[in-house]
């Protein structure tokens, strides 16, 4: 038995679940905050045969994705008045950071 840990960005999580519960996998889904952009994440925990991890892995890259964005990063230049001066950085999101993890136990009660 194998846990496959996948965070993923809020924007994939919705249509990831709905894939990967039409395959047959249970999933448990934790609400995250991502540390560089602190944006929404989401928490997939998924307990699969081991024989079956690499159908959840595929299912994961199909879906989730990466992305470029533009976001207002303030400057550290202080412009008149005192005001930070928004500074547009594009940065990439989205794809899936994975662990895949042995189970020693597994038990539903």
């Amino acid at each position: 038995m194998k846990l496959v840990i996948a965070i993923v960005h809020d924007e994939d999580a919705y249509e990831l679940v709905d894939n990967i519960t039409e395959k047959g996998f249970q999933v448990t889904k934790l609400a995250t905050t991502g540390g560089f952009l602190k944006s929404g994440n989401t928490t997939l925990m998924i307990g699969v045969e081991k024989e079956r991890v690499e159908e959840v892995l595929d299912i994961i890259k199909n879906v989730c994705k990466t992305r470029k964005t533009i976001i207002s990063a303030p400057s550290p230049v202080m412009g008149t008045a005192g005001v930070f001066v928004p500074n547009p950085m594009e940065v990439t999101i989205g794809g899936a950071t994975v662990f895949v993890l042995d189970v020693d136990r597994f038990e539903k009660f």
